[in-house]
C-alpha cells in the first residue's frame, strides 16, 4: 500500500512538472485594439533574438503610442512584383530615435519558422535595422522567408510568433479605410500585455 501511494505521488510530481514546464515554454502576448484583441504566441524557443526583443518592448511598455498603420493587399501595392498580404504595426517615430538598439537579423532558415498565415514578423529595411515595428501575415507568404524575393537581398524578415486568437481581427484591420497603403485613420492599439500561456486556436 505504501508503495503504490508513493508511486500515485511520483506520477502526480512528474505530471505537475511536465505541465509547468509546457505552461512556461513560450510567452503568450496580448495586443488591444479599438477593433478586438489578438492573442500571440511568441517564440522564445526558436527565434531568441528577435523575440526577446519584442518581449522587451512589451515589458518596457515602449509600445504605449502603437498603432496599425498600414496594411498590403493585392490590389494597393501594383509597383511591386510581388505581392504580400500583411497588416503592420508600431511606434511610428523614425529609425533615428528607436528607444532600443535594432538587433541582428534572424532569418528564417535559422529559426525554422516559416510566414504562413498569422506569424508575426519584424519589419526591416537592411539586415540588421528591425527594432520595433512588425506585420502580421494574411495568408501564407514564402517570399517573406529567406530566399524569397520580396526584399530584394533574399534574406527575408525575422518571424518569431503566431496569432494563436483574433486572425478575425487581423482580416477586420486589413479591410479598414486606406490611402494608399496607409490606414486612415491608423487602428489605435491600447495595450500590449503578457498573459499566461494557455492553448488557444486561430
Amino acid at each position: 500500500m505504501k508503495k503504490i501511494i508513493l508511486s500515485l505521488f511520483a506520477i502526480c510530481f512528474f505530471l505537475s512538472s511536465g505541465i509547468l514546464v509546457s505552461a512556461a515554454a513560450n510567452p503568450h502576448v496580448l495586443i488591444q485594439t479599438e477593433l478586438g484583441d489578438i492573442a500571440l504566441e511568441i517564440f522564445v524557443d526558436k527565434a531568441p533574438v528577435t523575440a526577446n526583443n519584442f518581449l522587451e518592448y512589451v515589458r518596457r511598455g515602449l509600445y504605449r503610442e502603437a498603432v496599425f498603420y498600414r496594411v498590403l493587399t493585392e490590389d494597393n501595392q501594383p509597383q511591386n512584383k510581388i505581392k504580400v498580404a500583411v497588416i503592420q504595426g508600431g511606434i511610428l517615430i523614425n529609425d533615428q530615435a528607436k528607444p532600443l538598439l535594432p538587433i541582428a537579423h534572424e532569418t528564417t532558415k535559422q529559426t525554422g519558422i516559416r510566414h504562413k498565415d498569422g506569424v508575426i514578423s519584424l519589419a526591416r529595411s537592411k539586415p540588421g535595422t528591425a527594432s520595433s515595428d512588425f506585420f502580421i501575415c494574411i495568408g501564407d507568404q514564402p517570399e517573406v522567408d529567406f530566399g524569397g524575393m520580396r526584399n530584394p537581398d533574399g534574406l527575408g524578415f525575422a518571424a518569431f510568433g503566431r496569432v494563436v486568437k483574433g486572425m478575425e481581427v487581423v482580416r477586420r484591420i486589413q479591410r479598414q479605410p486606406t490611402k494608399g497603403q496607409m490606414l486612415n485613420p491608423f487602428i489605435k492599439i491600447s495595450e500590449f500585455k503578457l498573459i499566461e500561456h494557455e492553448k488557444e486556436s486561430k
